[in-house]
């Protein structure tokens, strides 16, 4: 028994880190993209980029997954996604993509605007580019000021892959209520639920420790 539980929730979690990779894979420089909209001078791209920001921000990612899985369907008389697993992946990797880019995009936005002003006004004094101020001066400093706010979204992100089980993509925690409904052959089993939670304490306790490192290694910035 306890051979197959493992089994069904190793794969299962398998299926979490590919939507969190992906995911990362996708915010990361899409919500730097966004927060660029978000400072540009052209007010209507400025105020679209925002807006767009706020309702992806203020809204649930649940609500977000289930208007992209099932919406297109309906408007258009048939689904837009491949059929089974793959398509139910898909769907959820784009929800989860949108919706952790914009928040990134708030968190890039925050660590470039800290950056004090002077310091891009030295660079143009030496006669740099704004494009070799923001890559070596600016980029530099905003990476060591959003490393804890960015830790804190990215452990956030390995939780709520769970919310991809409502539209059934078999996830780890899927994969554990799956015993509970009667998967297997087992039919009531309550602990593979609670043991699901192992994968995500042994998970994000590695990714606590690797950020923990980085912001030492960015100590040198202060």
């Amino acid at each position: 028994m306890f051979e197959t539980v493992l089994g069904a929730l190793t794969m299962g979690f398998l299926q979490t880190l590919k939507l969190f990779a992906v995911t990362l894979i996708g915010a990361i420089p899409l919500g730097l993209v966004v927060s660029f909209g978000s400072m540009s001078r052209f007010t209507p791209l400025r105020w679209l980029t925002r807006t767009v920001v706020w309702v992806i921000r203020g809204t649930p990612l649940m609500l977000q997954l289930l208007i992209i899985f099932f919406i297109p369907g309906q408007w258009m008389g048939s689904s837009p996604w491949p059929s089974g697993e793959s398509g139910r992946f898909l769907a959820a990797a784009i929800a989860f993509i949108i919706n952790y880019a914009c928040y990134f995009s708030e968190i890039y936005r925050g660590g470039i605007q800290s950056v004090p002003v002077g310091q891009q006004e030295a660079g143009l004094v030496l006669g740099m580019t704004k494009r070799q101020i923001f890559f070596k001066v600016t980029l530099l400093q905003m990476i060591k000021r959003i490393v804890p706010p960015m830790s804190n979204e990215i452990i956030t992100l390995v939780k709520d892959t769970s919310i991809a089980r409502i539209i059934s993509l078999q996830e780890v925690i899927w994969a554990g209520y799956a015993f509970l409904k009667g998967s297997h052959g087992y039919s009531g089993l309550t602990w593979p639920l609670f043991f699901t939670g192992v994968y995500y304490l042994v998970f994000n306790g590695g990714l606590t420790l690797l950020f923990g490192w980085v912001e030492k290694k960015l100590d040198y910035f202060k």
